[in-house]
């Protein structure tokens, strides 16, 4: 199976399960890496509920360390962020960069103005929403995010879905100008398994974005979004299957910030 780069830790607040827990599962699944990603802090603190604090990092980077001496050798395991794409965070993200050797950065827009449209907590607001000027302002923000080149790895690219609120017609009107903003900035996209088990019941991104990215040259790596141990690799045969029929013949994986490729 290809390694798995997404996943959370209980200091997120909304994961559970210890190192060993989650290592024991990845192994069990196969996976031919484990890497640790939780949602790293952002300013000013605290910013929401659902991420580590600043005085937390020396926390997370034990729990990482936990893991690989669990691991003890029998499966690589990775570390990283998942860091959110908001304004006038470039200087941040560089900072938070450089606290420990990380092996990739995950962007991903959670975030629209003061709106985080993917928690359960604010969902009415979508129905009083104008859909497709959400739908715009998501890719605008995703586009930004890939311009900035900070990211070695683009989240869930279409997470503005989750709640299947979709505008009508062709929605490669939003894709086409992303497309070429992430291939242009030579990050990867990856193919989270996690969209299948959401409300939308598909995975991050859908085929047409999947068969858009792959002809556009833009690797790709699988992801769980593990916030339990036994979500680790969920559904990665049929998210292989899935990229293989956009064209996908193989993955990404990262070490100190180096891509190297992995078939499927």
């Amino acid at each position: 199976m290809p390694a798995d780069y997404h996943t959370h830790t209980p200091l997120c607040h909304h994961a559970e399960g210890e190192p060993e827990a989650f290592i024991d599962a990845a192994m069990a699944a196969g996976v031919s890496e484990y890497g640790i990603s939780d949602h790293a802090p952002a300013k000013p603190e605290p910013f929401d509920d659902w991420r580590m604090l600043e005085r937390e990092l020396p926390a997370y980077w034990k729990w990482i360390e936990r893991a690989r001496e669990h691991a003890a050798g029998r499966l690589p395991i990775r570390s990283g962020l998942e860091c959110d794409w908001l304004p006038s965070c470039e200087g941040w993200i560089n900072n938070l960069g450089q606290r420990y050797p990380w092996d990739y950065l995950i962007g991903s827009v959670h975030y629209l103005d003061d709106w985080d449209f993917d928690n359960p907590k604010w969902l009415g607001r979508w129905a009083e929403s104008d859909i497709e000027h959400v739908w715009s302002h998501y890719w605008q923000t995703y586009s930004r995010m890939a311009e900035s080149r900070l990211f070695d790895i683009l989240g869930h690219p279409d997470l503005v879905k989750k709640f299947s609120y979709r505008p009508p017609g062709d929605l490669a009107r939003f894709y086409e100008p992303v497309i070429e903003a992430i291939a242009e900035s030579g990050s990867a996209i990856e193919l989270n398994t996690a969209g299948w088990h959401k409300p939308c019941a598909e995975a991050y991104p859908e085929p047409r974005f999947l068969e858009l990215a792959f002809a556009a040259g833009i690797p790709l790596v699988i992801s769980s979004d593990a916030h339990a141990p036994d979500e680790v690799g969920r559904e990665f045969p049929r998210a292989i299957e899935l990229a293989k029929a956009a064209g996908y013949r193989e993955t990404l994986t990262f070490e100190a910030r180096q891509a190297s490729s992995e078939r499927l």
